[in-house]
């Protein structure tokens, strides 16, 4: 079956706010065999929602709105659909109390726009939002279903995963559906596709559709598995591709599914037992971000430092300024010197560090892009020089990641 998306709001249209809501509701209805073959982004519009939903409703059985369901005047989602399904509206209880006892119990008065968040369309299904005070409201029409949600991204999630997601798997009859990624670093999408291209055409008699997912240093590979069979069957088979798969490019493979460089790295330091430090030049912290992002980074992360400076380099880090002075800041010596220096200066089993230019322009007569990441440990240190592209914000994401991937392959011997 197909959905299709509908995203209410002039500040999506004009940038201010990025639609995520869209993104996030792909993804989860992929995963349960519903196909988004359409996402349209609208004015706050009476006319625009109601011709939108029309053609909508003539391609797709299921339609997903958010957006437009606020206390203010230019929220006219809820009106509107009440009189295009032709439901007069009124006050729900539930929601009136909810709402009441939202407001009273952080000691502002409940005035009578949050009032009117109680109006609701008699005859729908209303699905209680217990994130927000604007409900959603799920309505049938010839088969189709028709949902309106708010548009704050975490209110919508928790109605989809609470209300939405239980009710449409009782509603629908789907297909079996299964999808695995695979997430690779270190070779391009091109490179990539290359090296499989036989095991790819092998998918087409099992109906195992492949996507490529590229994204700064690294590139996901879903296979999607559709069909009659039953769910396990479809899994058996998404399995014996993915070992196949494995032995092509297991050298670029790093983790699966949610997997982050950093989740993996961080797990095998837990494992170990053992502790990391960073020292950052060209990426500005971005490393320590991104293992701080992972929640009980604080058991292995001991710290990090940003020399920046040359200056800092030396009396911080504790690199050599005669090192410095022969080979300069822009040079394997130098990364080597910062990853190892940063093992002894915080006491860690490990360090990663990164020294080049990032961009936009170049520097000292070294090309924008060029970016040496040096992983250590007590006892040695590795190094690799990256030749990246012009975009400053591109290059520390990729940098940051090759670093991590650097210290797994070459000190953890994390493979898959």
């Amino acid at each position: 079956m197909q959905a299709e998306i509908i995203s209410i709001g002039d500040e999506i249209l004009i940038g201010q706010t990025i639609n995520t809501n869209a993104a996030w509701m792909g993804e989860h209805l992929n995963t349960i065999g519903i196909r988004v073959h359409r996402t349209t982004a609208i004015a706050d519009s009476k006319e625009e929602i109601v011709n939108m939903l029309e053609e909508a409703l003539s391609r797709s059985s299921l339609v997903l709105i958010t957006g437009g369901l606020g206390p203010t005047k230019d929220d006219v989602t809820k009106k509107t659909l009440a009189e295009y399904f032709n439901m007069p509206l009124e006050i729900d209880a539930e929601t009136l109390e909810r709402v009441s006892t939202f407001f009273r119990s952080r000691g502002l008065p409940v005035l009578k726009v949050n009032e009117d968040q109680a109006l609701m369309p008699k005859g729908c299904t209303v699905l209680h939002n217990l994130r927000g005070t604007a409900n959603g409201m799920w309505f049938e029409k010839d088969g189709k279903v028709i949902v309106s949600m708010p548009g704050v991204p975490y209110e919508m999630e928790w109605l989809m995963e609470n209300e939405v997601f239980p009710r449409v798997l009782d509603f629908f009859k789907r297909p079996s559906i299964v999808h695995r990624t695979i997430l690779t670093t270190g070779v391009g999408e091109s490179f990539l596709a290359d090296q499989i291209s036989a095991w790819e055409d092998s998918l087409e008699e099992l109906n195992i559709k492949l996507a490529y997912l590229p994204s700064p240093g690294a590139v996901k590979l879903r296979m999607s598995a559709y069909g009659g069979g039953s769910e396990v069957e479809l899994k058996s088979q998404i399995e014996k591709k993915e070992r196949e798969l494995l032995e092509i490019i297991g050298e670029h493979v790093f983790g699966f599914e949610k997997d982050t460089l950093a989740s993996v790295v961080g797990k095998k330091l837990i494992a170990e037992k053992a502790m990391i430090a960073v020292a950052e030049s060209c990426t500005g912290g971005m490393i320590s971000h991104l293992i701080t992002d992972i929640p009980g980074s604080s058991s292995y992360f001991l710290g990090g430092l940003i020399t920046y400076n040359e200056k800092i380099k030396i009396a911080e880090l504790g690199v050599s300024p005669e090192l410095i002075a022969e080979h300069t800041v822009y040079s394997e010596e130098v990364a080597l010197a910062m990853a190892s220096c940063a093992v002894k200066t915080f006491g860690a089993d490990y360090a990663v560090s990164t020294t080049g230019v990032a961009g936009p322009d170049d520097s000292d007569g070294v090309k924008v892009g060029t970016i040496w990441v040096a992983a250590a440990n007590k006892e040695r240190a590795v190094c690799t020089k990256l030749r990246l592209g012009k975009s400053r914000e591109r290059n520390i994401i990729m940098a940051s990641n090759a670093a991590l991937n650097l210290l797994r392959k070459e000190f953890l011997q994390i493979n898959r």
